[in-house]
């Protein structure tokens, strides 16, 4: 007759022999309901874009499917909020670029989401350069002569932005800052309004990102004065860098990628990531980026936080230096 307590050990062994695939199977089974993925800017722009390029294809190996969803309000703040305070289950993304993840950090005092503690980057799959576009009848030629007039004329000069506190604003202001002159601001209600006044002659300079800039320029309605890449743009190969200028050692470039919230698990974490990089190193998706003007990244987890490190530690001594007051 069989040992009653070996009995038990090899029922109990027997038992978890079979719960280890039920286990296995769980975490195959992810994502089991369809991912969605929050836009924290209304349709057509650029987060927009790159979140519906990605969302495409990686709803083809994600077969519940990824859903892109714009929420909007009070420029990115409601939508990046948002999704710092989803659930961590990796069935909850964001659209993250450079300017809810690292400018916001510079413009407002109390912001309700912190950048690093509150995300765990995915990887960044593309950024766009801007152009400092001017009206086509300015009379310089690059932006050092531009510059040499504004020292000499304070405030003749005017600059174009899509709003308080955008992109465009912030760059700009920078570099003016970094320049040592005073240029007058003009600010719109976003980039073709802006765009009009720049065409019609009512305002001087702009920086927008490139790839939207770009028709402008080839058109030779405005002309380029300067890129803020690291280096010169393939579209635009003639057009110096702002470092290459010798006016200022300044660059930025908006990128942007998949974020989730923090505390996601390490195994729908590593998924995410496998299929996010074949995503964006698929030939598909980087001629899409190329052809709309940008540059395809391949930054996954540690890498991509460490160029948004970067880019915290670079432009919030910048933002505040160039007198942004927090909101």
């Amino acid at each position: 007759m069989a040992h009653p307590r070996r009995t038990h050990l090899k029922l109990l062994g027997s038992l978890l022999a079979g719960a280890l695939p039920l286990r296995v199977l769980a975490q195959d089974a992810y994502p089991n309901r369809a991912i969605r993925v929050i836009v924290p800017q209304p349709p057509g722009g650029g987060f927009d874009f790159v979140a519906r390029v990605l969302a495409d294809k990686l709803g083809q190996v994600f077969k519940p499917g990824v859903v892109v969803e714009n929420r909007t309000g009070s420029g990115t703040l409601v939508g990046t909020d948002l999704a710092a305070k989803a659930p961590a289950d990796g069935y909850t993304l964001l659209m993250g670029s450079v300017s809810n993840l690292v400018l916001n950090a510079g413009l407002y005092k109390n912001l309700s989401y912190d950048p690093v503690k509150d995300f765990e980057p995915i990887g960044l799959a593309v950024s766009y350069s801007y152009t400092l576009v001017a009206r086509k009848d300015l009379p310089f030629g690059n932006l050092a002569e531009l510059v040499a007039y504004a020292k000499a004329n304070p405030n003749k000069v005017s600059y174009a932005s899509a709003g308080n506190g955008s992109g465009q604003h912030i760059l700009a202001a920078a570099l003016w800052h970094l320049a040592g002159v005073q240029l007058t601001h003009v600010p719109y209600r976003g980039a073709q309004p802006a765009y009009t006044d720049l065409i019609g002659g009512r305002v001087d300079v702009f920086f927008d990102l490139a790839s939207t800039a770009r028709t402008h320029v080839d058109s030779v309605s405005l002309k380029a004065l300067a890129v803020s890449s690291a280096t010169r743009l393939p579209m635009h190969p003639s057009v110096p860098t702002i470092r290459e200028t010798g006016v200022a050692p300044l660059e930025l470039e908006s990128w942007f990628g998949y974020f989730a919230p923090a505390r996601t698990p390490a195994a729908e974490l590593n998924r995410l990531r496998t299929e996010l990089r074949k995503v964006i190193t698929s030939p598909d998706v980087m001629e899409r980026f190329e052809k709309a003007g940008g540059k395809p990244l391949a930054l996954i987890g540690d890498d991509a936080k460490a160029v948004l490190r970067r880019d915290l530690d670079r432009w919030l001594p910048l933002i505040k230096a160039a007198g942004f007051q927090p909101e």
